[in-house]
């Protein structure tokens, strides 16, 4: 009778550590977000959120309109315009969200891209899920046919 337990026991854990095994092995395999192509709105949108979420400060910052509202001095101030709660990206950096496009609208100069963004949380053993927010991006052409970033809004 032991030995009947102590099999079934160690099939349990050989099943659990099998798991265990193929989990890491999903999340090591997964492959790594790469950027689009910068000749569309929803490229460069995407670009931008995917620089935040990476915090390349430095690429998220060409992205950038001088004209829009709050534009940071420099690369490096745009990380502090993105803590705080000014522009609102606190979600999208913390490393446990996800975004998409949703569609793009492009019209001459002027585009606006809706973005889905996926934050997932987890307060304890009971308590997880996950909330969603959209974010409104509007693009211009400048001077040199580059679309640039000149407002966001978040609803």
């Amino acid at each position: 009778m032991l030995k009947k337990v102590d099999i079934f026991l160690i099939g349990i854990v050989l099943g659990i550590v099998a798991l265990v095994v193929v989990a890491f092995t999903i999340a090591l395999v997964k492959p790594k977000p790469a950027h689009q192509s910068e000749d569309t709105p929803e490229g460069v949108s995407y670009n931008f959120l995917l620089a935040l979420q990476q915090k390349d400060y430095e690429r998220a910052y060409e992205y950038l309109s001088p004209d829009i509202l709050g534009y940071p001095a420099r690369a490096e101030d745009l990380a502090d315009n993105t803590n705080g709660a000014f522009w609102g990206f606190n979600d999208l950096r913390s490393g446990s969200s996800s975004f998409e496009i949703v569609y793009a609208n492009e019209d001459g100069a002027l585009a606006n891209v809706k973005v889905q963004i996926n934050k997932f949380y987890e307060n304890g053993l009971f308590d997880s899920g996950q909330y969603t927010s959209t974010l409104l991006i509007t693009l211009r052409r400048d001077h040199e046919n580059q679309w640039k970033i000149i407002k966001f809004v978040f609803y």
